[in-house]
């Protein structure tokens, strides 16, 4: 069916509202628009739904939020005590994220599935947690992560706490593609509420995962005795973090967190940034002000449903600078191992995991601990999936996990990046060092002396609509065509692809790859540098990340450089 029969026949459905019917009268004309709103359904990847805010198959409304919870309805009624477990939805700050919540409630209702509904929003750990602790078969969170307010999206969780795993989401997707866009049918709100269909959730939730979370820190005595002394700037850049960070902080003894005002009420317009991204420098800049205005030297930052947190210091020479997610991770990892190695309870068998395009300077910090790493694929999910089947075998001690995206997880409460609890131990880390006299640029200098130096650079090309989706494939297939041998004059040898699960050396010998199959392809060079590109999995861009190590800053400046110089070159012909 071509896009303009689908477009009549959104126009003419007789239970379309008319705000929407409105909406698509404007674009009538519009032949592009429509052919962009409607040339595909949104694609129901491991991460669910996520897209532009609008009317058409190819945006994030109520009739896709209604059709993609009745397939997802489908599919757990055909797991056995799926009605009875129930599913548990959450919702952060984002336009028509409360909205999308009840949409997503009154649907599985309709079908007969008990279904818990957190009464006001929550961050993604929070879900994660309550997923468990309530016992369901499933979670949904309606939130589109760090994107621009224009977005939003809809994240499917599973009975273990973390993101539905590829087989599910598939089936999921087939029974969404079965069901008729105007079908599904829905529960009225109240009636279900009153039925108990529809339970109401949130006190007793937030208190089961503050009490759990607390259990993370690693020294709470000294955090209660100098948590006053220390003030910390923290910014939920208008999400769902402003509740659960400043409650937890508060209740393990900071008393000196400082919120920035302009940006603590959730509000999905996002007003005073472009982004709502703690990756972002530009994001500190109401946080950094504030600090300088009250003498603090760490500000905190999460995104909109809390799974992400950013961090920026100032340094001896009174510079602020914003951290990478591998340098947070970096001193995360050397605050949890170094702590427990001097209290003398580090697990013989403690496991680390991170994603294949993270630093491995993490690698070198666990073996000074004695501690194995494991590397995943991208996707927390993959991290969380390790979490679940370690806690459920006994086999391995789980102590820390993270992305370079900003993602990190200690403990294993939530089996999603969790930025919440990741907030109390950044605050533990800058006291643990300023008993030291340092901050953490100073203990990120430390490190560096320590194991080496390490860095790594990311650079994203963002192609939207049918032609920037066709243009990132075309890219992938070239490099696969014509497999670069050489970076920057520096050897290739080993490339991996993911897609074929495929392993060839520089001698020629090929080996077949354990992890699963992924559209990525990753080098690594003759002089410990290390390429990986693939196309996101939520977002319409193309991603290049690139690492190094070297003996002198300068060197691995200058390395860094070379490598990102060929490599983007190399994109910029593919992608044109």
């Amino acid at each position: 069916m071509d896009t303009r029969t689908i477009y009549e026949s959104w126009l003419n459905e007789p239970t379309l509202d008319e705000t929407t019917r409105a909406e698509l009268r404007a674009i009538s004309a519009d032949a592009p628009e429509i052919e962009e709103r409607f040339y595909r359904e949104l694609e129901f990847g491991t991460a669910g739904l996520r897209g532009i805010l609008g009317a058409g198959t190819n945006r994030m409304n109520a009739y896709v939020v209604r059709r993609a919870t009745q397939g997802l309805s489908n599919f757990l009624l055909s797991c056995e005590g799926a009605k009875e477990r129930g599913v548990c939805i959450a919702y952060d700050s984002r336009l028509f994220s409360p909205e999308f919540a009840k949409e997503t409630a009154c649907v599985l209702a309709a079908n007969g599935i008990k279904t818990y509904l957190f009464s006001s929003l929550r961050s993604v750990p929070q879900l994660s947690f309550a997923v468990q602790h309530l016992n369901c078969m499933a979670g949904v969170v309606i939130t589109a992560s760090h994107n621009p307010s224009k977005y939003n999206g809809y994240k499917v969780y599973w009975a273990y706490g973390g993101q539905a795993a590829p087989e599910q989401a598939s089936a999921i997707f087939d029974e969404i593609q079965r069901v008729p866009m105007f079908s599904p049918s829905v529960s009225d709100y109240d009636a279900a509420v009153a039925s108990g269909m529809i339970t109401l959730v949130g006190k007793e939730e937030d208190e089961a995962y503050y009490a759990a979370t607390e259990q993370l820190l690693l020294d709470p005595d000294l955090v209660r005795r100098k948590g006053g002394d220390l003030p910390i700037v923290y910014t939920p850049l208008h999400g769902s973090g402003a509740v659960p960070v400043k409650e937890l902080l508060t209740r393990v003894g900071l008393k000196n967190v400082i919120p920035v005002p302009e940006q603590s009420a959730p509000d999905g317009h996002f007003p005073t940034v472009t982004a709502p991204n703690p990756e972002d420098p530009n994001a500190f800049r109401l946080a950094i002000a504030l600090a300088e205005e009250k003498g603090a030297r760490v500000c905190l930052a999460t995104d909109p449903d809390a799974d992400r947190l950013g961090v920026a210091v100032k340094t001896k020479s009174n510079e602020w600078v914003t951290l990478t997610g591998n340098q947070i991770g970096c001193i995360l990892l050397e605050h949890i191992l170094s702590s427990m190695s001097r209290q003398k309870r580090l697990p013989d068998n403690g496991v680390v995991i991170k994603s294949i395009v993270s630093t491995r300077l993490a690698d070198a910090i666990c073996a000074a601990y004695g501690v194995s790493l494991e590397n995943v694929m991208t996707g927390f999910r993959f991290i969380g999936e390790k979490v679940d089947e370690y806690q459920t075998s006994g086999e391995k001690t789980f102590l820390f996990g993270f992305e370079e995206s900003f993602g990190f997880l200690a403990g294993g409460l939530a089996r999603d990046k969790d930025a919440v609890s990741s907030a109390m131990l950044a605050a533990e880390a800058c006291i643990s060092y300023a008993e030291r006299g340092m901050t953490l640029s100073d203990a990120l200098d430390e490190i560096y002396a320590t194991y080496g130096f390490y860095n790594e650079s990311v650079k994203s090309y963002t192609l939207e609509g049918k032609e920037g989706m066709e243009k990132i494939a075309g890219a992938m297939a070239k490099l696969r065509e014509l497999p670069p041998k050489v970076f920057a004059n520096t050897k290739v040898v080993i490339a991996e692809d993911y897609l074929a699960r495929r392993c060839e050396r520089s001698d020629g010998t090929v080996c077949e790859m354990a992890l699963p199959k992924s559209d990525t392809l990753r080098w690594l060079l003759a002089d410990e540098s290390w390429i990986v590109i693939r196309p996101s999995g939520t977002e319409p861009k193309l991603k290049l990340y690139i690492g190094a190590r070297a003996k002198t800053k300068e060197q691995l400046t200058a390395t860094l450089s070379a490598l990102m110089q060929d490599v983007d070159g190399l994109l910029k012909g593919y992608l044109g």
